[in-house]
């Protein structure tokens, strides 16, 4: 007899360390591109910008610093707030 072992979630995203699979693939080429530039022009801003990236997407209980902000600046800066005002 087969015995199968599934994951708790079968939906949940893949996960490697503390990013998610397609974070840290956008972290690794773009990293290696920041690399690149460091080492031909010592241009730092890319390589910063890297870091930042990679520390924002860091997920810890399926929620990130990066999905904290969207989600902020969606609430007060972008969608409208609807107040409906009643007499009683």
């Amino acid at each position: 007899m087969n015995t199968y072992i599934y994951p708790q979630n079968l939906k949940a995203q893949a996960k490697l360390w503390l990013w998610n699979l397609k974070d840290l693939s956008i972290i690794g080429i773009v990293m290696l591109i920041s690399v690149l530039a460091f080492a031909q022009i010592h241009f730092v801003l890319p390589l910063a910008a890297t870091f930042l990236y990679a520390f924002l997407t860091i997920r810890l209980d399926d929620m990130s610093i990066l999905d904290f902000i969207k989600k902020a600046v969606r609430f007060f800066i972008t969608t409208q707030q609807y107040y409906e005002w009643r007499m009683r």
